[in-house]
């Protein structure tokens, strides 16, 4: 069944860090996660005096931010999503091909729309050529479309009571007009405003030295999605309940993995406090639903991080946004 997706792509004109749950600022990560975003999202429309719903639901649904290459703003953009953690077995007849394709871990869409159909990536060892790096692609792209530079940095205490401390960061940077995109499904009104407020705060770490900022535009991009009972999910992914849960692990061909969600409050005065802190499933798991499905469908539930209960004064909920759009995989 053919589906249609609204693709926002950012196109970032600083520096990028995006940190993991370790704080390690020598290593960023390429991938911003769903929850971060929508988090991101939700505080611009918050210092506008906008009136969010009811349990943080913004009324839409968003993927994780995953890379994308475009040469230049005329040109068209390939868009990579994450290798399943399910998959067939590639036939080879030159086994030293394999050490090349283990260390793919994006399909462009070609190649991940024929993954979600059942189909083998390498049916041949000519399509190894398709490899650029840690990219599979049918289209020529720059393999070092995305580069990262570390930069020694001094952190000081505010009261000069302490040394100077020095540290490393990793900063990514995109070449010519490729970025981080993301889907969009259902109602996105609240998008675009909180969007126009986000380019001009930035994302990820060290966004008040410049890090993070970025112009936006909107691209559609359309999937043959096959009928099955598994289904994968393309945004971090927090059950609604065990019992939710324990059906969607019920099989012996389900793959996932997860990481825990927390991070700082960055609203004033509480920005020494962590939020609690929450287990979410990881984009490119593979889950069982309970009947088949066709067509994308959103699962999942928003939580409140506020730690009220250790912290006296933080009257505000702070939602984490743990529902995920799934589309169908046949295994």
């Amino acid at each position: 069944m053919k589906t249609k997706f609204t693709v926002y792509k950012l196109h970032f004109t600083t520096p990028l860090h995006l940190g993991d749950e370790r704080d390690d600022y020598s290593i960023s990560l390429k991938t911003y996660q769903s929850d971060a975003m929508v988090a991101a999202l939700t505080s611009c429309l918050a210092k506008v005096g906008q009136t969010l719903p009811e349990h943080g639901d913004l009324g839409f649904s968003i993927s994780s931010l995953f890379p994308f290459y475009q040469e230049n703003k005329e040109s068209k953009a390939v868009y990579f999503f994450p290798k399943l953690l399910k998959q067939k077995l590639p036939k080879l007849e030159n086994l030293s091909n394999a050490k090349s394709i283990k260390k793919v871990a994006w399909l462009d869409s070609m190649y991940f729309e024929k993954l979600i159909n059942g189909n083998i990536l390498f049916e041949n060892d000519q399509e190894i050529k398709h490899i650029h790096g840690d990219f599979l692609s049918s289209t020529e792209i720059d393999k070092d479309f995305i580069s990262s530079q570390v930069s020694p940095r001094v952190t000081v205490s505010r009261d000069q009571s302490e040394d100077a401390k020095p540290f490393y960061m990793d900063r990514i940077y995109f070449k010519n007009y490729s970025g981080l995109y993301f889907l969009v499904q259902n109602d996105s009104k609240l998008l675009e405003g909180a969007m126009n407020i986000l380019k001009d705060e930035g994302i990820g770490t060290d966004r008040n030295v410049g890090n993070g900022f970025f112009e936006f535009d909107k691209d559609e991009i359309e999937f043959d999605l096959p009928e099955s009972s598994y289904a994968t999910n393309l945004s971090m992914f927090c059950p609604e309940s065990e019992e939710q849960l324990k059906l969607m692990l019920n099989s012996e061909n389900v793959a996932y993995d997860f990481t825990k969600r927390g991070g700082w409050i960055t609203t004033s005065p509480h920005n020494s406090i962590r939020k609690n802190t929450i287990h979410m499933f990881l984009p490119a798991s593979v889950f069982q639903f309970e009947s088949k499905i066709s067509n994308m469908e959103v699962r999942g539930k928003i939580v409140d991080l506020n730690p009220r209960l250790n912290f006296a004064g933080i009257e505000h909920p702070i939602w984490r946004s743990g529902k995920s759009i799934f589309i169908p995989v046949i295994i």
